[in-house]
């Protein structure tokens, strides 16, 4: 596969609070802080982590939805790599035809005074792209595509369930033909039944479309099903990433071991051992010294606290970001528990 996306050092800070007489800034949310990633064309990357990580902002700001602070997104578009945070409004708008976002709440991303069949069709619109009954044509076959009722295309939003509204927002999304979708969490508002249909759904279109995927969510066993890849986010950073078999299976970080743990078992007469975590996650106004998990992990040695570990490729592009990557022995979603050297204890 070839690269899609190349993101380089991308940060985003919200400022908060004012002093002194004239004003000026004085703290910084870090809601994303240094993250690098590449994601190939054709695959899933999964963005995991809990509530507060950074997930949603990254995806934001990889689409410059939301605008990052500083940072490199360079995009591979008909053979030709272009700077995504070089693109003045109009070329960031053109842009926005390749790369687009399915939200996580399908009710409040559409227009409750808009029928179905203009909801889907405003983009081509509003990029000048069809009318007439080309427009309806179009409309009509992703509707068609994405499971919807052809004869309902003229009722409104409210009319529809929940995984109703999640196929129209993701008709919306897919009415331009783009290559690249965030989804952002689209399927943590459903129920049970109805994300594993919007899941095969959105599998079933990517084959079809020749999409790529940066799938955003907090539900574990929904990622292992629709992910290639994933990446571990941690207080505005990248931790680990790896192939999904990997990732789960041998887990190379003790955040994504606490992760892992939480997975519920499918045999409910399993007991599970989730590995609990210490202490209160840090403000990112003011992330910790040093490793930022270093305050919650229980194999935290001096070196943790003093220097913050890089995102180092290891076998098989298993990438991770813990000193003592290579000398814990962790277990995945299968075991849990995990061992550490008594030389690295004792450090």
């Amino acid at each position: 596969m070839s690269r899609l996306l190349k993101v380089t050092d991308i940060k985003v800070d919200f400022p908060i609070g004012k002093a002194g007489f004239f004003g000026r800034q004085t703290a910084y949310v870090r809601a994303v802080d240094g993250v690098s990633f590449e994601i190939q064309r054709g695959e899933t990357l999964g963005l995991v982590g809990e509530s507060g990580s950074g997930k949603t902002t990254l995806g934001r700001a990889v689409l410059r939805a939301l605008e990052p602070t500083s940072g490199q997104i360079v995009y591979e578009h008909n053979d030709t790599s272009v700077d995504i945070m070089g693109l003045d409004r109009n070329g960031l708008r053109a842009m926005w035809r390749h790369m687009q976002m399915i939200f996580q709440d399908p009710y409040s991303s559409l227009n409750p005074r808009m029928t179905v069949r203009d909801v889907i069709g405003e983009p081509l619109i509003a990029n000048k792209m069809a009318k007439g009954s080309a427009l309806n044509d179009r409309v009509v076959d992703m509707a068609q595509r994405c499971g919807l009722n052809v004869a309902h295309l003229s009722r409104f939003p409210h009319a529809f369930s929940g995984g109703q509204r999640q196929r129209i927002a993701i008709a919306r999304a897919l009415i331009l033909h783009p290559e690249f979708i965030v989804c952002d969490e689209a399927v943590s508002a459903l129920d049970v039944s109805i994300q594993a249909q919007i899941l095969n759904l959105l599998t079933d279109l990517q084959v079809q479309l020749n999409l790529t995927y940066l799938f955003i969510a907090h539900d574990l066993a929904a990622v292992a099903y629709a992910c290639d890849r994933v990446a571990v986010m941690y207080l505005g950073q990248i931790v680990e990433i790896a192939t999904t078999e990997k990732l789960y299976y041998t887990p190379k970080h003790p955040y994504t071991e606490a992760l892992m743990s939480a997975i519920p078992e499918a045999d409910p007469s399993q007991v599970m051992q989730p590995v609990f975590l210490t202490g209160e996650r840090p403000s990112p106004t003011n992330p910790p010294d040093g490793c930022r998990f270093n305050t919650r992990c229980q194999y935290v040695t001096q070196i943790c606290r003093e220097s913050s570990p890089a995102l180092k490729e290891g076998e098989s592009g298993h990438l991770v970001a813990c000193h003592h990557a290579g000398e814990l022995t962790l277990k995945g979603a299968l075991e849990h528990g995990a061992s550490i050297s008594t030389e690295t204890r004792a450090s």
